[in-house]
């Protein structure tokens, strides 16, 4: 096919229809996928590339480019083929996505996974699929921008003044995290933010209509949001008089009415058009029906890419050169400023970030480790200005408010305010940290361990993106007492240790708080949960005991046995450490040589080498007890088939934090005698290995 004389609308449906074959013969090849929402969206998403998006190809990671997020991440051939009519460069200058790619379209360790991959392939801004979480990743990275602005942006030097396109469907209206998110923009009033919503009413079991009815305009009007209507996504002239129309003192939504798998004949505006292919015959029928040649395998005609050059390429090209040259001038005349923003950019940290950060004395009743994190953030921040964060309606709980004056609020009225007010809504706290993270800012979130379960869909992402988010968690075992057990995490821990990458951290006092706090921020790749108690734990005094630092290598030899060589170790986290030390002076005065080990994170220590670990927990040294007030699941490593775990095998119960101790075995008389009997076995096995 040629684009020889053909008038502006000839070339821009060639554009449109061949975004739409790409995908149809990329989800056929592959035997897996969703065509539909491609072919139905392609005149949307092509409309807001070639005229609306600044966006500069061959420098894909411009800190003011515009973001665009495909939040219906199972339409991903439609991005996938916007990269490549794009023409995107990646890392190394050549093209982020090649034909090939598209024809390996969910294959192993292709470029073109079966929902869109930050990191994996550029062009993608953050990791979609699971629904709701573009659109909440959105928020964030509206507030990134604000923030931004507000700090860095000078008359005559607007630094940062892009904007935020997220194409959502259906799926993503009636995920709960989309109605937290939205509230939220629009009491923010991110002007920065356009949604455009495809309303196909197809869903895998078919019309919206079996479990949807809202009128979602309506809803979002009632969010404080400006809302417009197109009546036929093909009406490329009305998408794109709307797309202008976005509205800048609060966030957009554009209704958008489409035909899920348009053109195909027998299966368009059908369930069957959603989640899988086509088949061979209705593609050549679609083709055919789109006056394409049937049989054409990925075919891109003469003078598509062409035309996507002059068009998104030439504008971005353009802006991104004035860009530069405005960033020469501002370095010249705010060279503190951009200094700053270049370690922003760059991932690093300021130097003397951390010579604040407090040393705590040896103290018997010692600080709640959310009292002890508030010091540290409150001795952090001031020199890591791009610290940013709060809580969900719980900063007086958590203790994760910046207090020093300099700080202030971040509100629609105050943009460069540094703590987040997210309302009583985890979910989207945990997204928006996350599209906060992706534009560099050290971002934190704040809630109790137990609603660490609305956050666990953004806390994975957090890892399989690889943003070193900090998500705070207090109230962190039966400590909670009286609230009972609905409010008393016991399956929390093991669940956020069983996510890949991801840091929880539980340290035993303050010092180790420090410490978490300062491995938390020098990640650049792993988020961080650090666990925290309302209850005070004793400081440790470490003069007698090792140093706190040891926290970096996850776990640590925090008391050695008197004699040196301990008959039992007492391994334990957070809280249960302090009742660990105690049980060993009793064990020690009875003549128990008794090693306490520290094991805040296991990750961490898991990253250690073997040599490391075997010097910490002996192999040749059976005799080990574990403490934690948390589901014994995972212990079994670490104290082997004989060991012993103190924990907890079923909920807590509403009482008393040393009536809940009592019941549930979190004593030293119970950690003496357990530890006891496994002394016996270590004694034995030493025994046995001199016969």
């Amino acid at each position: 096919m040629s684009t020889t004389e053909t008038t502006p609308q000839a070339i821009d449906q060639l554009c449109i229809n061949t975004i739409r074959t790409l995908a149809m013969d990329a989800v056929q090849k592959a035997n897996s996928g969703h065509p539909g929402t491609p072919m139905g969206l392609a005149p949307v998403a092509y409309t807001l590339w070639q005229n609306v998006l600044r966006y500069d190809p061959a420098h894909p990671n411009w800190a003011n480019r515009d973001r665009f997020v495909l939040s219906v991440g199972h339409a991903s051939m439609l991005l996938y083929a916007l990269i490549h009519l794009a023409g995107i460069r990646d890392e190394k200058g050549g093209d982020a996505l090649t034909i090939d790619d598209l024809k390996k379209f969910r294959q192993i360790d292709s470029r073109t996974p079966g929902h869109p991959e930050y990191r994996m392939t550029t062009g993608v801004e953050t990791t979609t699929g699971p629904l709701g979480q573009g659109v909440a990743n959105s928020v964030g990275m509206a507030i990134a921008q604000r923030w931004l602005a507000a700090r860095y942006n000078k008359p005559g030097f607007a630094l940062f003044d892009y904007r935020i396109w997220v194409l959502c469907g259906d799926g993503d209206m009636m995920e709960g995290v989309s109605s937290e998110a939205a509230s939220l923009a629009g009491h923010l009033r991110l002007g920065n933010l356009c949604w455009v919503y495809d309303s196909n009413s197809i869903t895998i079991e078919g019309s919206t209509n079996l479990a949807f009815g809202d009128d979602v305009g309506a809803r979002f009007a009632a969010y404080g949001w400006a809302v417009h209507h197109v009546d036929d996504a093909n009406d490329t002239a009305a998408v794109l008089a709307k797309l202008r129309e976005a509205a800048d003192d609060r966030p957009t939504m554009i209704v958008v009415k489409s035909v899920i798998g348009f053109g195909a004949p027998h299966k368009a505006g059908t369930r069957e058009a959603h989640g899988e292919p086509l088949g061979p015959d209705e593609v050549r029928a679609a083709k055919r029906a789109y006056g394409w040649p049937e049989d054409a395998q990925f075919l891109v005609p003469d003078g598509v890419r062409e035309h996507f050059a002059a068009g998104l390429g030439k504008r971005g090209a353009a802006a991104y050169e004035a860009d530069v040259a405005l960033r020469q001038r501002y370095a010249a005349e705010y060279p503190d400023l951009w200094k700053e923003l270049c370690c922003l950019e760059q991932g690093e940290l300021p130097a003397g970030w951390d010579a604040d950060i407090p040393s705590f004395p040896a103290d018997a009743k010692g600080l709640a480790s959310r009292d002890s994190s508030q010091k540290v953030l409150n001795a952090i921040a001031p020199r890591l200005p791009w610290l940013i964060g709060g809580a969900a309606d719980l900063a007086p709980s958590t203790k994760t408010l910046m207090t020093f004056p300099e700080a202030g609020s971040f509100q629609p009225e105050t943009p460069a305010g540094r703590n987040m007010h997210f309302g009583i809504r985890e979910h989207v706290m945990g997204s928006a940290l996350n599209g906060m993270a992706l534009a560099g800012l050290r971002a934190y979130g704040a809630g109790f361990l137990i609603f660490s379960d609305y956050m666990r869909p953004p806390i994975r992402l957090s890892s399989i993106m690889e943003l070193p988010v900090i998500y705070i968690f207090t109230h962190d075992s039966i400590g909670v007492g009286e609230d009972g057990p609905t409010h008393q995490p016991v399956e929390q821990l093991a669940g956020l240790r069983s996510i890949p990458g991801l840091l929880a951290i539980r340290p035993a006092d303050a010092n180790e708080v420090a410490e978490a706090w300062r491995v938390a921020l020098k990640q650049t790749m792993h988020p961080t949960c650090l666990i925290l108690s309302r209850q005070p734990l004793p400081t440790a005094d470490r003069s007698k005991c090792a140093p706190a630092a040891g926290l970096a290598k996850g776990a640590y030899v925090l008391a050695e046995a008197g004699s040196g060589k301990p008959d039992v170790i007492l391994l334990a986290t957070g809280s249960e450490v302090g009742l660990a030390m105690t049980a060993r002076e009793k064990l020690e005065a009875e003549g128990i040589p008794t090693r306490v080990v520290s094991m805040p994170c296991w990750e961490l220590f898991e990253q250690q080498p073997q040599s490391y670990r075997d010097e910490v927990i002996p192999p040749a040294i059976p005799g080990r007890v574990a403490i934690e007030q948390a589901a014994v699941l995972g212990w079994d490593r670490y104290v082997g088939s004989g060991g012993t775990v103190i924990g907890m095998r079923s909920f807590g119960a509403s009482a008393p934090l040393a009536a809940l101790q009592d019941k549930f075995g979190f004593t030293p008389a119970r950690v003496v005698e357990e530890a006891k009997q496994q002394a016996a076995r270590t004694r034995q096995a030493r025994g046995s290995s001199v016969d």
